[in-house]
Order: C-alpha cells, then structure tokens, then sequence
C-alpha cells in the first residue's frame, strides 16, 4: 500500500516538474531578450507563450530573433554602413592618387618627348 501512494506522489511529482519546466523553457528567448534591452520584448514574451501551444514549433526562431539584437551595436547593420562609408572614402581616395599619379606620369612624358 505505501509503494502505491509512493509511486502515485512520484508521478505527480513528475507531472508537476514537466509543466513547469516545459513553461521555463519557453521563457528562455524572452530573458535573453530581457538580458539584451531588445526593442520587441513584449513581442517575444508573447510568442513564446505561442510557441507553448504550437509545441514549441516557433521556439527556435524566437531564440533566434532574441539574440541577433545588441544593445551596442543595433542589429548589426550600423556597423556595416560604417565599414561601408569608410570603405567607399578609402576608394575615393585612392582613386584620387591614381589620378594625380596618371597626371603626373603624362606631365613627365610630355616633358620628356
């Protein structure tokens, strides 16, 4: 008899411990955005309460969507149009030195002929 109500405690037990950690599961896009200052928090919390009743089939995705932001550097994308702008000043001027370099070049050919 004590085996029974053993076995019962157990296996309620169990049950208790899955629910709540299938629940903490879900939870954890929403503290890594939490975690970062991500702009859509309130969305991602949502989500993954979807995410419970979709089993879990849109988790992988919030993860995604919770660790892609920074709070230093955005989306990333700031960063590439900086490297970009530099980028293209870099090219303007070297283009400019090739081109005083080409003037001077014809200028010492003429001289010379």
């Amino acid at each position: 008899m004590f085996l029974d109500y053993f076995a019962l405690g157990i296996l309620v037990f169990v049950g208790i411990f899955l629910f709540y950690g299938i629940i903490a599961l879900h939870d954890i896009p929403y503290e890594i955005a939490k975690k970062r200052n991500h702009p859509h928090l309130d969305a991602i919390h949502y989500a993954g309460w979807v995410s419970l009743f979709t089993l879990h089939v849109i988790w992988p995705f919030l993860w995604i969507w919770a660790t892609i932001w920074r709070d230093d550097r955005g989306w990333g994308f700031n960063h590439l149009q900086q490297e970009h702008d530099e980028l293209a000043a870099q090219v303007t001027q070297l283009t400019a030195t090739v081109e005083s370099l080409q003037k001077q070049l014809n200028d010492t050919n003429n001289k010379s002929a």
